[in-house]
């Protein structure tokens, strides 16, 4: 996470900002992942968007004992996300393709050409793939969702939450961490700031109410959403 935006609104606005993971990311083990009962090697092209992901498939691998054939395709949101595969393969241009971000910018990548890929998606146990495999749907490819990273939450029995007037959640694993570790929790005060559309309905379901939703239009970032509910306090 980029601190720099944050600590620019602590100097703007004079208010202390903690940072305090409610959930780890950890691999499924290998009886986890053989209980959704996928096979590998049934899959000539892999799609990733995390390099937790990518991690945690690799470490698989070598734990069932696949051995990922040379011919194996990888197709990533981000260029980031490639470049972080030379940590497990020899980077291949010819193998390796990297979108801007978006499931349209993948689906481009594929295009014709590697339209005949039976692809695996990875994922986390929580992970919204709708945006991704309903192009790929209207695409005709064949494809499958495969789970490889799951959330833990963590012990949050030190933390005061009456200490704070307003907590960040941006997963649904962060909604989950909340009511294991605080049962029957009421938020009184407390604000809500939420980022992206698919923690809405696990706040919902939560019975919490959102008082800051990003992104807009106006505001892109959860710091520029904090930005200017501060500026309208004032």
């Amino acid at each position: 996470m980029n601190l720099t935006p944050y600590t620019a609104l602590s100097d703007k606005f004079g208010v202390q900002i903690d940072f305090h993971p409610f959930y780890l990311i950890e691999p499924l083990t290998s009886r986890e992942f053989r209980a959704q009962r996928i096979n590998i090697l049934d899959y000539t092209a892999i799609v990733f968007s995390a390099r937790h992901t990518i991690d945690a498939f690799f470490h698989l691998c070598e734990e069932l004992r696949v051995k990922v054939p040379e011919t194996m395709k990888y197709f990533c949101t981000t260029e980031a996300v490639a470049m972080y595969l030379q940590k497990h393969i020899v980077f291949r241009k010819r193998k390796i393709f990297y979108g801007t971000g978006t499931p349209d910018s993948v689906l481009a990548l594929i295009g014709p050409k590697h339209k005949g890929e039976k692809f695996l998606i990875t994922t986390a146990d929580n992970g919204n793939n709708e945006a991704i495999t309903r192009l790929f749907d209207k695409a005709g490819l064949a494809w499958t969702t495969a789970v490889f990273v799951k959330s833990v939450s963590q012990d949050l029995s030190g933390l005061d939450l009456s200490a704070y007037d307003t907590v960040v959640f941006y997963n649904p694993s962060d909604v989950k961490s909340l009511q294991e570790n605080f049962p029957g929790f009421q938020p009184g005060g407390l604000k809500f700031v939420t980022y992206g559309r698919h923690i809405v309905n696990a706040m919902e379901e939560a019975g919490l109410p959102i008082e800051i939703k990003a992104p807009t239009a106006e505001a892109p970032s959860v710091a520029k959403a904090l930005e200017l509910y501060l500026e309208a306090q004032r």
